[in-house]
């Protein structure tokens, strides 16, 4: 017979591992939605000198008029943005498809490989000694009856 503390042990062994695989998981297909913005950016590729308005570690934004005389401010900001500052004047690749994709130029996915790693690292260096923790009390609760 199961008692109520083996049941929520399960529980939050199942939350632990949950919620680490899943962290994982999206940390992974952030990865792959910024390789397949890479490629949509590569294969219809603009590039353009942009001034940068805003500056931020995870979001600037830029200006930048495109060959047609429109000015541009894509809403997300510029992908791989780190070290801009405001009104900086640096060049970037845009898909000419979708003017609101813009990276800096000469950055790409790969940018995203280390902090990603790290994401997924940390997780799980806080997730394992957490089902060591559950796991050692299991067997004490078991060791009781």
């Amino acid at each position: 017979m199961t008692t109520r503390r083996e049941t929520a042990l399960r529980r939050i062994r199942v939350g632990i591992y949950a919620t680490a695989i899943s962290v994982s998981i999206l940390a992974v297909l952030l990865v792959f939605a910024a390789w397949r913005n890479d490629h949509t950016i590569t294969a219809d590729k603009g590039v353009v000198t942009a001034e940068v308005l805003s500056s931020g570690r995870l979001r600037s934004a830029v200006s930048f008029v495109t060959p047609d005389g429109r000015t541009r401010t894509p809403k997300l900001g510029v992908l791989y943005p780190g070290n801009l500052t405001v009104g900086q004047h640096i060049d970037v690749e845009y898909a000419k498809s979708d003017p609101d994709l813009v990276r800096v130029s000469g950055r790409d996915a790969s940018v995203a490989l280390v902090p990603v790693g790290s994401v997924i690292v940390i997780v799980w260096l806080i997730a394992l000694p957490s089902l060591a923790v559950v796991r050692r009390m299991r067997r004490e609760s078991e060791s009781l009856v």
